[in-house]
Protein backbone atom coordinates (compact mmCIF):
# COMPACT_ATOMS: atom_id res chain seq x y z
CA UNK A 1 0.00 0.00 0.00
CA UNK A 2 2.84 2.39 0.89
CA UNK A 3 4.48 1.66 -2.43
CA UNK A 4 1.20 2.36 -4.24
CA UNK A 5 0.72 5.65 -2.40
CA UNK A 6 4.28 6.72 -3.18
CA UNK A 7 3.75 5.87 -6.84
CA UNK A 8 0.54 7.90 -6.93
CA UNK A 9 2.22 10.85 -5.18
CA UNK A 10 5.12 10.72 -7.65
CA UNK A 11 2.70 10.72 -10.57
CA UNK A 12 0.80 13.62 -8.96
CA UNK A 13 3.95 15.68 -8.56
CA UNK A 14 4.97 15.04 -12.17
CA UNK A 15 1.46 15.93 -13.28
CA UNK A 16 1.49 19.15 -11.25
CA UNK A 17 4.71 20.24 -12.93
CA UNK A 18 3.29 19.35 -16.33
CA UNK A 19 0.07 21.24 -15.69
CA UNK A 20 1.86 24.28 -14.34
CA UNK A 21 4.17 24.54 -17.37
CA UNK A 22 1.24 24.02 -19.72
CA UNK A 23 -0.92 26.60 -17.95
CA UNK A 24 1.44 29.52 -18.45
CA UNK A 25 0.97 30.00 -22.22
CA UNK A 26 -2.50 28.48 -22.26
CA UNK A 27 -4.12 31.12 -20.09
CA UNK A 28 -3.34 33.90 -22.53
CA UNK A 29 -6.61 32.75 -24.09
CA UNK A 30 -8.63 33.40 -20.93
CA UNK A 31 -9.73 36.52 -19.10
CA UNK A 32 -8.64 35.39 -15.66
CA UNK A 33 -5.31 34.51 -14.11
CA UNK A 34 -3.90 31.00 -14.23
CA UNK A 35 -5.02 30.25 -10.68
CA UNK A 36 -8.72 30.30 -11.52
CA UNK A 37 -10.52 27.00 -11.15
CA UNK A 38 -10.74 24.82 -14.22
CA UNK A 39 -10.25 21.32 -15.54
CA UNK A 40 -7.77 19.31 -17.54
CA UNK A 41 -8.23 16.38 -19.81
CA UNK A 42 -5.81 13.56 -20.51
CA UNK A 43 -5.61 12.39 -24.09
CA UNK A 44 -5.81 8.65 -23.36
CA UNK A 45 -8.38 7.64 -20.76
CA UNK A 46 -9.79 11.18 -20.84
CA UNK A 47 -10.29 11.51 -17.07
CA UNK A 48 -11.24 14.93 -15.80
CA UNK A 49 -8.59 16.29 -13.46
CA UNK A 50 -10.07 19.00 -11.24
CA UNK A 51 -7.83 21.73 -9.90
CA UNK A 52 -8.17 25.03 -8.08
CA UNK A 53 -6.09 27.74 -6.44
CA UNK A 54 -6.35 26.15 -3.00
CA UNK A 55 -5.48 22.64 -4.11
CA UNK A 56 -3.89 22.54 -7.54
CA UNK A 57 -4.48 18.83 -7.99
CA UNK A 58 -7.71 17.58 -6.44
CA UNK A 59 -8.07 14.27 -8.20
CA UNK A 60 -6.17 12.20 -10.71
CA UNK A 61 -8.55 9.39 -11.51
CA UNK A 62 -7.03 6.79 -13.87
CA UNK A 63 -3.69 8.64 -14.00
CA UNK A 64 -1.27 5.98 -12.82
CA UNK A 65 1.71 6.11 -15.12
CA UNK A 66 3.76 8.56 -17.13
CA UNK A 67 6.31 5.97 -18.30
CA UNK A 68 5.64 5.05 -21.93
CA UNK A 69 2.15 6.52 -22.21
CA UNK A 70 1.51 9.48 -24.45
CA UNK A 71 -0.36 12.07 -22.36
CA UNK A 72 -1.36 15.42 -23.79
CA UNK A 73 -2.97 17.88 -21.40
CA UNK A 74 -5.05 20.80 -22.51
CA UNK A 75 -6.53 23.49 -20.34
CA UNK A 76 -10.26 23.96 -20.72
CA UNK A 77 -10.66 26.60 -18.02
CA UNK A 78 -14.07 27.42 -16.70
CA UNK A 79 -13.47 31.15 -16.82
CA UNK A 80 -14.94 31.42 -20.30
CA UNK A 81 -17.53 28.68 -20.08
CA UNK A 82 -20.19 29.45 -22.67
CA UNK A 83 -23.85 30.02 -22.03
CA UNK A 84 -27.00 29.88 -24.10
CA UNK A 85 -29.71 32.49 -23.78
CA UNK A 86 -33.09 30.82 -23.38
CA UNK A 87 -36.33 32.51 -22.36
CA UNK A 88 -36.25 32.01 -18.58
CA UNK A 89 -40.02 31.96 -18.33
CA UNK A 90 -40.05 28.67 -20.24
CA UNK A 91 -36.76 27.26 -19.04
CA UNK A 92 -37.31 23.76 -17.67
CA UNK A 93 -34.11 23.58 -15.62
CA UNK A 94 -31.99 23.36 -18.76
CA UNK A 95 -29.08 24.95 -16.94
CA UNK A 96 -29.02 22.04 -14.46
CA UNK A 97 -29.06 19.40 -17.18
CA UNK A 98 -25.83 17.40 -17.62
CA UNK A 99 -25.64 15.56 -20.91
CA UNK A 100 -23.37 12.89 -22.35
CA UNK A 101 -22.91 13.58 -26.06
CA UNK A 102 -21.95 11.32 -28.97
CA UNK A 103 -20.50 12.96 -32.09
CA UNK A 104 -20.61 10.86 -35.25
CA UNK A 105 -17.65 11.34 -37.60
CA UNK A 106 -13.90 11.61 -37.58
CA UNK A 107 -12.82 14.72 -39.46
CA UNK A 108 -11.91 18.32 -38.75
CA UNK A 109 -15.55 19.36 -38.51
CA UNK A 110 -16.20 16.72 -35.86
CA UNK A 111 -13.08 17.75 -33.92
CA UNK A 112 -14.38 21.34 -33.86
CA UNK A 113 -17.81 20.15 -32.68
CA UNK A 114 -16.23 18.06 -29.91
CA UNK A 115 -14.17 21.10 -28.87
CA UNK A 116 -17.27 23.31 -28.60
CA UNK A 117 -19.45 20.66 -26.96
CA UNK A 118 -16.96 19.79 -24.21
CA UNK A 119 -16.74 23.49 -23.31
CA UNK A 120 -20.49 23.59 -22.72
CA UNK A 121 -21.42 23.88 -19.01
CA UNK A 122 -24.21 21.33 -19.48
CA UNK A 123 -21.90 18.75 -21.07
CA UNK A 124 -20.96 15.79 -18.87
CA UNK A 125 -18.74 14.01 -21.43
CA UNK A 126 -18.18 13.73 -25.18
CA UNK A 127 -17.65 10.57 -27.21
CA UNK A 128 -16.65 10.65 -30.88
CA UNK A 129 -17.07 7.73 -33.28
CA UNK A 130 -14.83 6.89 -34.94
CA UNK A 131 -12.81 10.04 -34.15
CA UNK A 132 -9.13 10.27 -34.95
CA UNK A 133 -5.76 10.44 -33.23
CA UNK A 134 -5.82 14.23 -32.90
CA UNK A 135 -9.28 14.30 -31.32
CA UNK A 136 -8.24 11.66 -28.81
CA UNK A 137 -4.90 13.19 -27.89
CA UNK A 138 -6.35 16.69 -27.51
CA UNK A 139 -8.75 15.50 -24.81
CA UNK A 140 -11.71 17.05 -26.62
CA UNK A 141 -13.50 13.69 -26.69
CA UNK A 142 -13.12 10.00 -25.95
CA UNK A 143 -12.89 8.29 -29.34
CA UNK A 144 -14.70 5.06 -30.18
CA UNK A 145 -12.91 3.82 -33.32
CA UNK A 146 -14.61 0.41 -33.43
CA UNK A 147 -18.20 1.65 -33.48
CA UNK A 148 -19.77 1.16 -36.92
CA UNK A 149 -21.61 4.45 -37.43
CA UNK A 150 -23.50 3.10 -40.45
CA UNK A 151 -24.99 0.32 -38.30
CA UNK A 152 -27.90 1.93 -36.47
CA UNK A 153 -28.36 -1.04 -34.15
CA UNK A 154 -24.77 -0.77 -32.90
CA UNK A 155 -25.04 2.99 -32.42
CA UNK A 156 -28.31 2.69 -30.50
CA UNK A 157 -26.82 -0.02 -28.28
CA UNK A 158 -23.80 2.17 -27.53
CA UNK A 159 -26.04 5.15 -26.71
CA UNK A 160 -28.10 3.14 -24.24
CA UNK A 161 -25.03 1.64 -22.60
CA UNK A 162 -23.32 5.02 -22.16
CA UNK A 163 -26.43 7.03 -21.30
CA UNK A 164 -26.10 9.29 -24.34
CA UNK A 165 -28.47 12.25 -24.12
CA UNK A 166 -27.61 13.86 -27.47
CA UNK A 167 -26.21 12.55 -30.75
CA UNK A 168 -24.68 15.04 -33.20
CA UNK A 169 -24.18 13.61 -36.68
CA UNK A 170 -21.30 15.30 -38.51
CA UNK A 171 -20.90 13.78 -42.01
CA UNK A 172 -23.57 13.39 -44.66
CA UNK A 173 -23.28 9.64 -45.37
CA UNK A 174 -24.84 8.41 -42.08
CA UNK A 175 -27.60 11.00 -42.47
CA UNK A 176 -28.47 9.90 -46.00
CA UNK A 177 -28.42 6.26 -44.86
CA UNK A 178 -31.04 7.02 -42.20
CA UNK A 179 -29.09 6.99 -38.93
CA UNK A 180 -31.04 9.98 -37.56
CA UNK A 181 -34.35 8.27 -38.41
CA UNK A 182 -33.43 5.20 -36.38
CA UNK A 183 -32.03 7.14 -33.41
CA UNK A 184 -35.11 9.35 -33.14
CA UNK A 185 -37.36 6.30 -33.40
CA UNK A 186 -35.38 4.79 -30.50
CA UNK A 187 -36.07 7.92 -28.43
CA UNK A 188 -32.50 9.30 -28.57
CA UNK A 189 -32.32 13.09 -29.17
CA UNK A 190 -30.46 13.53 -32.45
CA UNK A 191 -29.25 16.68 -34.16
CA UNK A 192 -29.32 15.89 -37.84
CA UNK A 193 -32.00 15.45 -40.51
CA UNK A 194 -33.87 12.33 -41.51
CA UNK A 195 -32.78 10.51 -44.66
CA UNK A 196 -35.73 12.07 -46.50
CA UNK A 197 -34.71 15.59 -45.48
CA UNK A 198 -31.03 14.82 -46.15
CA UNK A 199 -31.95 14.54 -49.83
CA UNK A 200 -31.35 18.29 -49.91
CA UNK A 201 -27.68 17.34 -50.08
CA UNK A 202 -27.96 13.75 -51.26
CA UNK A 203 -29.61 14.77 -54.53
CA UNK A 204 -28.88 18.06 -56.26
CA UNK A 205 -31.84 17.40 -58.54
CA UNK A 206 -34.15 17.18 -55.47
CA UNK A 207 -32.77 20.48 -54.19
CA UNK A 208 -33.22 22.18 -57.57
CA UNK A 209 -36.79 20.93 -57.88
CA UNK A 210 -37.56 22.29 -54.41
CA UNK A 211 -36.14 25.67 -55.45
CA UNK A 212 -38.36 25.70 -58.52
CA UNK A 213 -41.48 24.79 -56.57
CA UNK A 214 -40.99 27.30 -53.75
CA UNK A 215 -39.43 30.19 -55.65
CA UNK A 216 -35.95 29.98 -54.12
CA UNK A 217 -33.38 31.87 -56.23
CA UNK A 218 -30.79 29.56 -57.83
CA UNK A 219 -28.84 29.17 -61.06
CA UNK A 220 -30.67 28.09 -64.22
CA UNK A 221 -30.24 24.36 -64.85
CA UNK A 222 -31.33 21.15 -66.54
CA UNK A 223 -30.94 17.52 -65.45
CA UNK A 224 -29.72 14.72 -67.73
CA UNK A 225 -29.09 10.98 -67.74
CA UNK A 226 -28.20 10.78 -71.46
CA UNK A 227 -24.71 12.09 -72.35
CA UNK A 228 -25.67 13.13 -75.89
CA UNK A 229 -28.58 15.26 -74.66
CA UNK A 230 -26.37 16.80 -72.00
CA UNK A 231 -23.72 17.73 -74.56
CA UNK A 232 -26.29 19.25 -76.88
CA UNK A 233 -27.52 21.47 -74.04
CA UNK A 234 -23.93 22.46 -73.22
CA UNK A 235 -23.34 23.40 -76.87
CA UNK A 236 -26.47 25.58 -76.84
CA UNK A 237 -25.51 27.32 -73.57
CA UNK A 238 -21.78 27.72 -74.19
CA UNK A 239 -18.99 28.00 -71.63
CA UNK A 240 -18.16 28.62 -68.86
CA UNK A 241 -20.70 26.21 -67.47
CA UNK A 242 -21.01 23.95 -64.42
CA UNK A 243 -21.43 20.15 -64.46
CA UNK A 244 -22.55 18.47 -61.23
CA UNK A 245 -23.01 14.85 -60.21
CA UNK A 246 -26.47 14.46 -58.70
CA UNK A 247 -25.42 12.43 -55.67
CA UNK A 248 -22.73 12.48 -52.99
CA UNK A 249 -19.22 12.50 -54.43
CA UNK A 250 -17.04 13.43 -51.45
CA UNK A 251 -16.89 17.08 -52.48
CA UNK A 252 -15.43 16.26 -55.91
CA UNK A 253 -18.59 16.02 -58.00
CA UNK A 254 -18.67 19.63 -59.22
CA UNK A 255 -16.74 20.64 -62.34
CA UNK A 256 -16.53 24.30 -63.32
CA UNK A 257 -15.81 23.93 -67.03
CA UNK A 258 -14.23 26.98 -68.65
CA UNK A 259 -14.55 25.48 -72.14
CA UNK A 260 -17.18 23.37 -73.90
CA UNK A 261 -14.62 20.59 -74.31
CA UNK A 262 -14.01 20.48 -70.54
CA UNK A 263 -17.75 20.24 -69.97
CA UNK A 264 -18.01 17.35 -72.47
CA UNK A 265 -15.21 15.55 -70.62
CA UNK A 266 -16.99 16.05 -67.29
CA UNK A 267 -20.22 14.60 -68.72
CA UNK A 268 -18.39 11.57 -70.11
CA UNK A 269 -16.54 10.96 -66.85
CA UNK A 270 -19.83 10.84 -64.93
CA UNK A 271 -22.36 9.34 -67.35
CA UNK A 272 -20.10 7.13 -69.47
CA UNK A 273 -17.07 6.21 -67.36
CA UNK A 274 -18.96 6.24 -64.07
CA UNK A 275 -16.15 7.78 -62.00
CA UNK A 276 -18.60 8.63 -59.22
CA UNK A 277 -20.62 5.43 -59.45
CA UNK A 278 -24.33 5.78 -58.78
CA UNK A 279 -23.78 9.35 -57.55
CA UNK A 280 -22.97 10.37 -61.11
CA UNK A 281 -25.63 8.46 -63.04
CA UNK A 282 -27.58 11.72 -63.27
CA UNK A 283 -25.96 15.12 -63.93
CA UNK A 284 -27.08 18.70 -63.48
CA UNK A 285 -25.86 21.17 -66.08
CA UNK A 286 -25.96 24.57 -64.46
CA UNK A 287 -25.50 28.17 -65.42
CA UNK A 288 -22.12 29.65 -64.44
CA UNK A 289 -22.60 32.44 -61.93
CA UNK A 290 -19.97 35.13 -61.62
CA UNK A 291 -19.47 36.71 -58.22
CA UNK A 292 -18.22 35.93 -54.75
CA UNK A 293 -19.02 32.73 -52.89
CA UNK A 294 -20.13 32.75 -49.27
CA UNK A 295 -21.36 30.19 -46.75
CA UNK A 296 -24.52 30.71 -44.73
CA UNK A 297 -25.48 28.45 -41.84
CA UNK A 298 -28.78 28.18 -40.01
CA UNK A 299 -29.95 25.88 -37.22
CA UNK A 300 -33.39 24.42 -37.92
CA UNK A 301 -35.89 22.67 -35.63
CA UNK A 302 -38.44 21.67 -38.28
CA UNK A 303 -40.39 24.94 -38.17
CA UNK A 304 -38.00 27.66 -37.04
CA UNK A 305 -34.51 28.69 -38.08
CA UNK A 306 -31.83 30.87 -36.50
CA UNK A 307 -28.78 32.08 -38.37
CA UNK A 308 -25.23 31.35 -37.28
CA UNK A 309 -22.45 33.84 -37.86
CA UNK A 310 -21.29 34.29 -41.45
CA UNK A 311 -18.26 32.52 -42.90
CA UNK A 312 -16.49 32.25 -46.23
CA UNK A 313 -14.39 29.37 -47.49
CA UNK A 314 -11.90 28.82 -50.31
CA UNK A 315 -12.75 25.88 -52.55
CA UNK A 316 -9.96 25.99 -55.14
CA UNK A 317 -6.74 24.22 -54.25
CA UNK A 318 -4.31 26.94 -55.35
CA UNK A 319 -3.48 30.51 -54.40
CA UNK A 320 -5.56 33.10 -56.20
CA UNK A 321 -8.47 30.63 -56.38
CA UNK A 322 -6.78 28.53 -59.05
CA UNK A 323 -6.78 24.80 -59.72
CA UNK A 324 -9.47 22.18 -59.10
CA UNK A 325 -12.17 22.36 -56.45
CA UNK A 326 -11.57 20.75 -53.08
CA UNK A 327 -13.55 20.18 -49.91
CA UNK A 328 -12.19 23.54 -48.72
CA UNK A 329 -8.67 24.90 -48.15
CA UNK A 330 -9.49 27.50 -45.52
CA UNK A 331 -12.17 29.81 -44.16
CA UNK A 332 -12.77 32.89 -42.07
CA UNK A 333 -15.57 34.39 -40.01
CA UNK A 334 -17.27 36.78 -40.16
CA UNK A 335 -17.42 37.27 -43.93
CA UNK A 336 -17.62 40.98 -44.86
CA UNK A 337 -19.41 40.11 -48.11
CA UNK A 338 -22.43 38.97 -46.06
CA UNK A 339 -23.69 42.26 -44.69
CA UNK A 340 -26.58 42.34 -42.22
CA UNK A 341 -28.86 43.34 -45.08
CA UNK A 342 -27.75 40.39 -47.21
CA UNK A 343 -28.08 37.98 -44.28
CA UNK A 344 -31.67 39.13 -43.82
CA UNK A 345 -32.34 38.59 -47.53
CA UNK A 346 -30.85 35.09 -47.38
CA UNK A 347 -33.03 34.15 -44.41
CA UNK A 348 -36.22 35.51 -46.00
CA UNK A 349 -35.68 34.37 -49.62
CA UNK A 350 -33.69 31.13 -49.22
CA UNK A 351 -33.58 29.58 -45.72
CA UNK A 352 -37.15 30.10 -44.47
CA UNK A 353 -38.81 29.10 -47.80
CA UNK A 354 -36.69 25.94 -47.70
CA UNK A 355 -37.74 25.12 -44.13
CA UNK A 356 -41.41 25.73 -44.92
CA UNK A 357 -41.13 23.86 -48.22
CA UNK A 358 -39.61 20.80 -46.59
CA UNK A 359 -42.35 20.79 -43.94
CA UNK A 360 -44.98 21.08 -46.68
CA UNK A 361 -43.39 18.13 -48.50
CA UNK A 362 -43.78 16.00 -45.39
CA UNK A 363 -40.12 15.80 -44.39
CA UNK A 364 -39.43 18.39 -41.72
CA UNK A 365 -35.78 19.37 -41.51
CA UNK A 366 -34.02 19.24 -38.12
CA UNK A 367 -30.33 20.03 -38.16
CA UNK A 368 -28.06 22.60 -39.72
CA UNK A 369 -28.70 23.97 -43.19
CA UNK A 370 -25.49 25.00 -44.91
CA UNK A 371 -26.27 27.12 -47.93
CA UNK A 372 -23.51 27.58 -50.45
CA UNK A 373 -24.25 30.99 -51.96
CA UNK A 374 -23.06 33.09 -54.85
CA UNK A 375 -23.36 36.83 -54.39
CA UNK A 376 -23.85 37.74 -58.03
CA UNK A 377 -21.52 40.36 -59.42
CA UNK A 378 -24.13 41.86 -61.74
CA UNK A 379 -26.97 42.12 -59.20
CA UNK A 380 -25.29 41.93 -55.80
CA UNK A 381 -28.02 39.50 -54.75
CA UNK A 382 -27.56 35.99 -53.32
CA UNK A 383 -28.39 32.82 -55.22
CA UNK A 384 -28.33 29.29 -53.83
CA UNK A 385 -25.58 27.12 -55.33
CA UNK A 386 -26.09 24.04 -53.17
CA UNK A 387 -27.24 22.80 -49.79
CA UNK A 388 -25.31 20.71 -47.33
CA UNK A 389 -27.22 19.20 -44.44
CA UNK A 390 -24.38 19.40 -41.91
CA UNK A 391 -21.81 21.90 -40.72
CA UNK A 392 -19.36 22.87 -43.42
CA UNK A 393 -15.75 21.82 -43.23
CA UNK A 394 -13.66 23.97 -42.70
CA UNK A 395 -16.25 26.66 -41.86
CA UNK A 396 -17.32 24.74 -38.76
CA UNK A 397 -13.87 25.27 -37.27
CA UNK A 398 -14.04 29.07 -37.32
CA UNK A 399 -17.64 29.08 -36.13
CA UNK A 400 -17.01 26.78 -33.19
CA UNK A 401 -14.04 28.77 -31.84
CA UNK A 402 -16.18 31.92 -31.96
CA UNK A 403 -19.34 30.42 -30.41
CA UNK A 404 -19.84 31.40 -26.78
CA UNK A 405 -23.24 29.80 -26.22
CA UNK A 406 -23.79 26.43 -24.58
CA UNK A 407 -23.82 24.29 -27.73
CA UNK A 408 -25.36 21.29 -25.98
CA UNK A 409 -28.43 23.28 -24.95
CA UNK A 410 -28.69 24.97 -28.35
CA UNK A 411 -28.73 21.64 -30.22
CA UNK A 412 -31.14 20.06 -27.72
CA UNK A 413 -33.47 23.03 -28.27
CA UNK A 414 -33.38 22.27 -32.00
CA UNK A 415 -34.21 18.61 -31.34
CA UNK A 416 -37.16 19.67 -29.18
CA UNK A 417 -38.55 22.23 -31.63
CA UNK A 418 -37.69 25.10 -29.28
CA UNK A 419 -35.28 27.26 -31.31
CA UNK A 420 -37.67 30.20 -31.20
CA UNK A 421 -36.56 30.67 -27.56
CA UNK A 422 -32.82 30.65 -28.32
CA UNK A 423 -30.37 33.44 -29.08
CA UNK A 424 -26.70 32.85 -29.79
CA UNK A 425 -23.68 34.63 -28.35
CA UNK A 426 -20.46 35.05 -30.36
CA UNK A 427 -17.02 36.28 -29.44
CA UNK A 428 -16.08 39.63 -30.97
CA UNK A 429 -13.33 39.80 -33.56
CA UNK A 430 -12.57 37.23 -36.25
CA UNK A 431 -11.36 33.69 -36.74
CA UNK A 432 -9.45 32.03 -39.57
CA UNK A 433 -8.59 28.43 -40.40
CA UNK A 434 -5.86 27.37 -42.83
CA UNK A 435 -6.13 23.79 -44.07
CA UNK A 436 -2.94 21.78 -44.41
CA UNK A 437 -3.33 18.98 -46.96
CA UNK A 438 -1.25 16.06 -48.19
CA UNK A 439 0.89 16.73 -51.26
CA UNK A 440 -1.07 15.74 -54.36
CA UNK A 441 -4.52 16.55 -52.96
CA UNK A 442 -7.21 16.70 -54.36
CA UNK A 443 -5.72 14.08 -56.67
CA UNK A 444 -3.72 11.05 -55.64
CA UNK A 445 -1.77 11.62 -52.45
CA UNK A 446 0.55 9.60 -50.25
CA UNK A 447 -0.50 8.49 -46.78
CA UNK A 448 1.70 7.99 -43.77
CA UNK A 449 3.92 11.09 -43.87
CA UNK A 450 5.07 12.17 -40.40
CA UNK A 451 3.80 15.44 -38.89
CA UNK A 452 5.77 17.04 -36.06
CA UNK A 453 5.79 20.11 -33.84
CA UNK A 454 2.01 20.37 -33.47
CA UNK A 455 1.98 21.11 -29.76
CA UNK A 456 4.59 23.83 -30.22
CA UNK A 457 2.62 25.30 -33.14
CA UNK A 458 -0.44 25.77 -30.92
CA UNK A 459 1.66 27.89 -28.56
CA UNK A 460 3.30 30.28 -31.06
CA UNK A 461 0.45 32.79 -30.68
CA UNK A 462 -2.61 33.29 -28.46
CA UNK A 463 -5.94 31.67 -29.36
CA UNK A 464 -4.54 29.03 -31.72
CA UNK A 465 -6.24 25.64 -31.99
CA UNK A 466 -5.26 22.87 -34.41
CA UNK A 467 -8.15 20.64 -35.46
CA UNK A 468 -7.30 17.21 -36.87
CA UNK A 469 -9.09 15.94 -39.96
CA UNK A 470 -7.01 12.96 -41.03
CA UNK A 471 -4.33 11.83 -38.60
CA UNK A 472 -3.24 8.63 -36.87
CA UNK A 473 -0.31 7.51 -34.73
CA UNK A 474 2.53 5.45 -36.15
CA UNK A 475 4.38 2.80 -34.16
CA UNK A 476 6.70 5.46 -32.69
CA UNK A 477 3.86 7.64 -31.44
CA UNK A 478 4.23 10.27 -34.18
CA UNK A 479 1.24 11.85 -35.88
CA UNK A 480 0.98 10.70 -39.51
CA UNK A 481 -1.30 11.88 -42.30
CA UNK A 482 -4.08 9.51 -43.32
CA UNK A 483 -6.19 11.73 -45.56
CA UNK A 484 -6.20 14.50 -48.14
CA UNK A 485 -7.12 17.38 -45.88
CA UNK A 486 -5.27 16.66 -42.66
CA UNK A 487 -5.11 19.68 -40.32
CA UNK A 488 -7.16 22.83 -39.76
CA UNK A 489 -4.90 25.40 -38.14
CA UNK A 490 -7.31 27.87 -36.55
CA UNK A 491 -6.80 31.16 -34.76
CA UNK A 492 -8.89 34.01 -33.33
CA UNK A 493 -7.95 37.67 -33.30
CA UNK A 494 -9.34 41.10 -32.57
CA UNK A 495 -9.81 41.47 -36.32
CA UNK A 496 -9.23 39.41 -39.46
CA UNK A 497 -5.69 40.73 -39.88
CA UNK A 498 -4.67 39.47 -36.43
CA UNK A 499 -6.42 36.11 -36.91
CA UNK A 500 -4.62 35.74 -40.24
CA UNK A 501 -1.23 36.55 -38.73
CA UNK A 502 -1.70 34.10 -35.85
CA UNK A 503 -2.98 31.28 -38.05
CA UNK A 504 -0.06 31.51 -40.46
CA UNK A 505 2.44 31.77 -37.62
CA UNK A 506 1.13 28.44 -36.37
CA UNK A 507 1.09 26.90 -39.86
CA UNK A 508 4.72 27.81 -40.41
CA UNK A 509 5.65 26.21 -37.08
CA UNK A 510 4.27 22.81 -38.14
CA UNK A 511 6.99 20.49 -39.42
CA UNK A 512 5.38 18.51 -42.24
CA UNK A 513 7.37 18.16 -45.49
CA UNK A 514 4.60 15.96 -46.89
CA UNK A 515 1.97 18.67 -46.75
CA UNK A 516 1.05 22.00 -48.34
CA UNK A 517 -1.36 24.88 -47.80
CA UNK A 518 -2.67 28.00 -49.51
CA UNK A 519 -0.89 31.21 -48.62
CA UNK A 520 -3.79 33.58 -49.29
CA UNK A 521 -6.73 32.53 -47.13
CA UNK A 522 -8.88 35.60 -46.59
CA UNK A 523 -7.50 37.47 -49.58
CA UNK A 524 -10.87 38.87 -50.63
CA UNK A 525 -11.47 40.45 -47.23
CA UNK A 526 -7.93 41.54 -46.33
CA UNK A 527 -5.95 44.49 -47.69
CA UNK A 528 -3.67 43.54 -50.58
CA UNK A 529 -0.67 44.74 -48.59
CA UNK A 530 -1.24 41.86 -46.16
CA UNK A 531 -0.28 39.34 -48.83
CA UNK A 532 2.46 41.45 -50.34
CA UNK A 533 4.08 41.54 -46.90
CA UNK A 534 3.62 37.80 -46.38
CA UNK A 535 4.99 36.81 -49.78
Amino acid sequence: MASSNASTLSASLKLNRCLYRSSLPCFSNFKTCCWSSGSWYSGHANPRIIWSSSCHLKSTQDVTSFGNSRFVFKCVGRALEPSVSIDSSQNNSASDERVVVLVIGGGGREHALCFALQRSPSCEAVFCAPGNAGISSSGDATCVPDLDVLDSTSVISFCRKQGIGLVVVGPEAPLVSGLANDLVKAGIPTFGPSSEAAALEGSKNFMKNLCDKYGIPTAKYKTFTDPSSAKLYIKEQGAPIVVKADGLAAGKGVIVAMTVEEAYEAVDSMLVEGVFGSAGCKVIIEEYLEGEEASFFALVDGENAIALESAQDHKRVGDGDTGPNTGGMGAYSPAPILTQELQSIVMQSIILPTVKGMAAEGCKFVGVLYAGLMIEKKSGMPKLIEYNVRFGDPECQVLMVRLESDLVQVLLSACRGELSRVTLDWSPGSAMVVVMASNGYPGTYEKGSVIQNLEEAELVAPSVKIFHAGTAFDSDGNFVATGGRVLGVTAKGRNLEEAHERAYQAVEAVNWPGGFYRHDIGWRALPKRQFAKQN
